[in-house]
């Protein structure tokens, strides 16, 4: 019986060795190209001005800033009540101008100072990221807030549990875990409350009308899915970016967009 012979076996071997070794640069450099691509985060506040935002307040026009309610201060997009005396339901929103539809959105932000007297209890250090909402140009005179979905963001009072990152919905509702939602808030229970002004991380990914997660902290705290208008039932796939202010001073730096799928 004859002894079969390896070298062909450890040429074959050889050559394949050689190929990968061959191809793999290309591979590498190709995959850093799309990485990078996937990664190319936008600031869509130039932390000078509010150019590009419009502002909507309930009972003013479009882009009147009562009060100077949203302002830039060291860099910072704030919310801020220093020439109100009262709130008087004066609830607003400030717009980035260009809808969006699949993309990740992050930024920081952080609550101080006190609430303007007059503002609701359960607004005390609470403000929200609107998304696929209206546009400021069409909502109406007095209307407090926006056909929208809100990630909401919310800061403790020094004790006690009242985590961020749940999801409320103006005249829209979700799916979370396959069951139809149609209250106006769904909360969070595993994320953490943030006591105090400290700067928190917020993360919006959002896919259309099919699915979006919030992160906070580099923590996924909620997930869902299947957004409609809750007029028509209608999908709702795309809108606006707004800041809310409902009462509470907070403060927005390093709110970038990164696009996931042109329209």
């Amino acid at each position: 019986m004859k002894t079969m012979s390896l070298k062909p076996t450890q040429n074959a071997g050889s050559k394949r060795f050689v190929l990968a070794f061959l191809i793999l640069p290309f591979i590498l450099f190709y995959s850093c190209q799309f990485a990078g691509e996937k990664e190319e985060w936008v600031s869509i506040f130039n932390g000078e001005n509010l150019n590009g935002w419009d502002i909507k307040i309930a009972g003013y026009e479009l882009n009147e800033n009562f009060g100077n309610t949203f302002l830039v201060k060291d860099g910072m997009l704030v919310v801020a009540y220093d020439e109100y005396e009262e709130f008087e339901n004066r609830f607003g929103h400030i717009f980035y101008h260009q809808p969006y539809s699949h993309y990740k959105l992050r930024l920081e932000y952080r609550f101080f100072g006190e609430q303007v007297p007059g503002g609701a209890g359960w607004a005390y250090r609470n403000n929200g990221i609107m998304f696929h909402s209206q546009s400021a140009e069409s909502m109406e005179f007095d209307q407090d807030f926006p056909i929208s979905v809100e990630a909401q963001l919310l800061g403790g009072p020094g004790e006690g549990d009242r985590p961020t990152g749940a999801v409320c919905t103006p005249g829209t509702n979700i799916e979370i875990d396959g069951e139809r939602r149609f209250d106006h808030c769904s909360s969070v229970f595993n994320n953490k409350t943030f006591h105090g002004d400290d700067w928190v991380k917020f993360e919006l990914v959002v896919y259309g009308d099919s699915l979006v997660h919030h992160i906070v902290e580099g923590d996924t705290v909620l997930t869902y899915g299947n957004i409609r208008l809750e007029e028509t039932g209608l999908s709702l796939g795309k809108g606006y970016i707004a800041l809310q202010a409902e009462s509470h001073p907070t403060a927005f730096r390093n709110i970038e967009i990164l696009i996931l799928e042109k329209d």
